[in-house]
């Protein structure tokens, strides 16, 4: 069973606990003070998996400041995925899918035809948001190439889940592109959407699964949005670290006698 505020991880096994129980946030305590502070307590439940040379992917634009905590954390590359949601025309904020780069989409077939939504509406709302999610790719990434994922294990962050439809997306074209694993780690998620992607990711790190889910945003004192600014600015310093940290010790120069 899964209870209310506690941090979980699932996998193929099924749930199991992975820290104490902490505020729920449904009660109106949030626990993270912004996504960075949520990006350094996620990192460290997920500090085992530096053995294993994982790359990690951001979902921008908020999964960016998690993912930055949680690459230097473990000393590992870190890049983004570019995702978005698909939204019911008339009430955008009511996600009926989402595409993911690669040309990848998933729909929630449920909700289009409980919705009335329209085949051609689809593929509208779907036009319209690919425009953005090319824009972002070339804004984030410029000419630089993605990180090379085939044959990696891959840590896909992002600053909380919803319906999960974005992460769906991002999992399938992560596979697509040869990852041999994807851990989804997110400090924050409603316990349904949780579940329902431990059989797409590897496994599911989730720090907190609020009782009473409201939106992300409950769990952080600090959410403000991201901007573009952020997210380059921030894979930029991800990039600035690891080479700090990968660069050889330089030897102290030796003192001439006299």
């Amino acid at each position: 069973m899964v209870c209310a505020g506690w941090p979980l991880r699932a996998g193929l096994s099924g749930w199991m606990l992975v820290a104490d129980v902490r505020s729920d946030p449904a009660r109106g305590h949030p626990v993270f003070q912004d996504r960075r502070d949520a990006g350094r307590q996620l990192a460290a439940r997920l500090v085992s998996y530096a053995a294993r040379d994982p790359i990690v992917m951001a979902m921008p634009r908020g999964g960016v400041p998690v993912a930055v905590e949680i690459a230097k954390a473990l000393g590992a590359p870190l890049d983004v995925i570019c995702v978005r949601k698909l939204g019911v025309p008339w009430q955008p904020e009511l996600g009926l899918g989402a595409i993911a780069e690669g040309g990848i989409r998933v729909l929630n077939e449920a909700l289009i035809h409980d919705a009335g939504v329209r085949p051609a509406d689809v593929e509208q709302v779907t036009v319209e948001e690919t425009a953005e999610l090319t824009r972002r790719v070339g804004r984030y990434r410029g000419e630089r190439p993605p990180i090379a994922v085939a044959g990696a294990t891959v840590i896909l962050v992002d600053d909380g889940l919803a319906t999960g439809y974005t992460a769906r997306a991002a999992i399938e074209a992560l596979r697509v592109v040869g990852a041999i694993r994807v851990i989804l780690a997110v400090p924050v998620a409603p316990r349904e959407s949780a579940t329902a992607l431990e059989g797409v990711a590897d496994e599911v790190v989730v720090l907190e699964t609020p009782g009473s889910f409201i939106g992300v945003g409950q769990a952080y004192r600090d959410f403000a949005p991201t901007t573009d600014q952020e997210v380059i600015d921030g894979l930029e310093r991800a990039r600035t670290d690891r080479a700090r940290a990968s660069a050889p010790a330089t030897a102290p120069a030796p003192q001439s006698g006299g």
